[in-house]
């Protein structure tokens, strides 16, 4: 592979998994099924559990976390929004914007991480949600890691200045642009509506309304090595774009999408991809329906340096 790919993951298996009133304000991929608290429970543990030998089958490694069920974190099953481990050896923890979700960042799970991998240094940014910016993990950032690239679509979860801020630190560069979803409002995550992979991008025109912005994204997508697969916005909806590029043990590259997406793609997108990767498709409705998050928003990516 000639791209920068993780080859081990971070999985929280939810203790509380359900619906969060205070993320359903701007995330519009969630939505409120009727099943009863024990059966969603249940439901996602078993599509959790499904993905997680899915993933180990395939020769990816995945450190499983077990949320502990007080206080209630109903989202605990998203870490990479709170936690990114880098290539450079570093851990970020992040300003997350609905006061629900900040319980997920745990010491306990940063001691596990210490444990297991080289830390080289810590760098805790959620003193600024006291003064409401956010910067959520990479649903806000996409990065590229091979050319120090992060692309981000400006939310109110993405907020620019901790972009740069972020980026200052890790030596990367930012290209961030505005987002528009079908009624108008920005896109509450990046990852929803951009993949980057090794040799290709997938990315939704629709969703990128200003044309200077689209030219800037589509370009350096372009000029950095990456054949450009176009996501329509109901292909967006279906978590198309929500995908994550891993390598196998063999370093094989593996992309990792749901059900939903896979259903989604055209025929043709769909040799595309395949003429780039193994596809790893999993099924989990209810945590995408329920949560408003995809297989990409379950696994937080680690680059760091395993002791053993």
């Amino acid at each position: 592979m000639t791209g920068i790919f993780a080859n081990t993951v971070l999985m929280v298996r939810p203790a509380a998994f359900g619906f969060n009133e205070q993320t359903a304000a701007d995330n519009r991929f969630q939505q409120r099924s009727s099943l009863s608290s024990q059966n969603l429970k249940s439901a996602a543990l078993a599509e959790f559990d499904g993905m997680v030998q899915q993933l180990t089958d395939t020769g990816i490694r995945v450190v499983v976390i077990e949320d502990n069920p007080q206080p209630r974190k109903t989202d605990a099953i998203f870490p990479n929004n709170w936690i990114t481990m880098m290539p450079d050896g570093r851990i970020d923890i992040f300003p997350m914007m609905a006061p629900s979700r900040r319980p997920e960042k745990r010491e306990s799970i940063l001691k596990l991480i210490r444990e297991q991998f080289d830390v080289a240094d810590v760098a805790d940014w959620s003193e600024f949600e006291a003064e409401g910016f956010f910067l959520e993990g990479t649903g806000s950032m996409v990065m590229d890691h091979a050319n120090r690239i992060i692309y981000a679509g400006l939310s109110q979860r993405t907020h620019p200045a901790l972009l740069e801020k972020f980026a200052r630190l890790h030596q990367y560069r930012v290209l961030a642009f505005e987002t528009r979803d079908g009624q108008g409002a920005p896109v509450y995550h990046t990852n929803v509506m951009l993949c980057i992979g090794n040799g290709f991008a997938v990315v939704s025109d629709e969703t990128i309304t200003d044309e200077m912005d689209w030219i800037a994204v589509s370009q350096l997508l372009r000029t950095t090595g990456h054949r450009i697969i176009t996501l329509r916005l109901d292909q967006v909806t279906a978590f198309a774009g929500n995908m994550l590029q891993l390598q196998n043990s063999k370093g094989e590259p593996v992309l990792v999408m749901s059900q939903t997406a896979f259903h989604a793609f055209t025929e043709q997108q769909l040799k595309t991809l395949e003429s780039f990767t193994q596809l790893l498709v999993v099924d989990v409705p209810t945590i995408e329906k329920e949560g408003g998050g995809g297989a990409r928003c379950m696994m937080a990516e680690i680059f760091l340096t395993p002791k053993n």
